[in-house]
């Protein structure tokens, strides 16, 4: 369980964004979060791959409302507007999100291709029983890059998977674990017109050679033909993380030995991959954009 993903995919500059605008047949994904930098080094697209085929009634509709985020002008940038006005053939203005370039990172080895539409993922199927944890509420707003900027992206397919308050995966033979059978915090949606998808989870534990963390994956097919999947991860702050693994269940498994600096994944992009969390009355809550580019 040391060190379970190795980096991949660089992180793209504001000017090759703009220039990829007009390229054909490719895939980038962005993402932001209110705590993240703006990136500075260059990323490699995201990479097509055969994904099974979303179908629209699967698809759940949660109300979202788009926040913009500061920029400069080499970003493709807008401000979201709840007030569009209609157009000529009385349709409405799609409201535009802001995006920036966030790093892929790797998928790791613990992915296992469920497809267990849900949207709280707490539970294992097999018992219905729920994994203990501090309640963790997470709205992801998917949407199509363009050269006005970016606008809700509807049958994207989302997918999150992490590990229990003691650092355990489920579905996975493991030297430190078996959980074969079981499918607890596992799960995926797919965005509906707005193109927001929300889950409840539990804020994530810690193991061997890892900063406190959330996989997540993109994928769907393509207007154009082909498909897309991007793949990364979330990070948490490591004065929140300090405080939440105080708590039980998580003070079992003891002080954790990693913070996010000394991650090598984390190193390879994850500043910009710290997700913003609030608390609530249930526990805590996070919203991440992230931005593809389809042709």
């Amino acid at each position: 369980m040391d060190n379970d993903d190795l980096p991949v995919g660089r992180v793209l500059s504001r000017r090759e964004v703009l220039a990829l605008f007009g390229a054909t047949g490719v895939v980038m994904l962005a993402g932001c979060s209110t705590s993240a930098d703006d990136p500075t080094a260059t990323s490699a697209p995201a990479t097509l791959s055969p994904t099974p085929t979303i179908t629209p009634e699967a698809a759940t509709t949660p109300t979202s409302t788009a926040t913009a985020a500061e920029t400069d002008s080499a970003t493709a940038t807008t401000e979201a507007s709840d007030d569009a006005e209609p157009t000529e053939s009385s349709e409405a203005t799609p409201v535009l999100l802001a995006c920036v370039v966030s790093p892929e990172l790797t998928e790791g080895p613990y992915f296992v291709d469920e497809r267990l539409l849900r949207s709280d993922i707490r539970t294992d199927p097999s018992t219905d029983t729920a994994v203990e944890g501090v309640q963790l509420d997470l709205t992801v707003r998917v949407a199509q890059v363009g050269s006005d900027g970016c606008v809700p992206l509807a049958n994207a397919a989302v997918d999150i998977w992490q590990c229990d308050a003691l650092g355990v995966y489920s579905d996975v033979q493991d030297p430190g674990f078996d959980t074969a059978g079981t499918m607890f915090l596992r799960g995926y949606q797919v965005t509906g017109d707005d193109g927001a998808v929300r889950f409840t989870t539990i804020y994530p534990g810690w193991y061997q050679g890892r900063a406190v963390h959330i996989h997540f994956k993109v994928r769907g097919d393509s207007p154009g033909g082909g498909s897309y999947e991007f793949t990364s991860q979330w990070f948490f702050d490591d004065a929140l993380s300090d405080i939440v693994h105080t708590k039980e269940p998580y003070a079992q498994k003891g002080q954790r030995t990693l913070m996010n600096d000394g991650d090598s994944i984390f190193r390879d992009g994850g500043n910009q991959l710290v997700l913003d969390v609030t608390q609530t009355d249930t526990g805590y809550a996070a919203t991440y954009d992230i931005g593809v580019q389809l042709d």
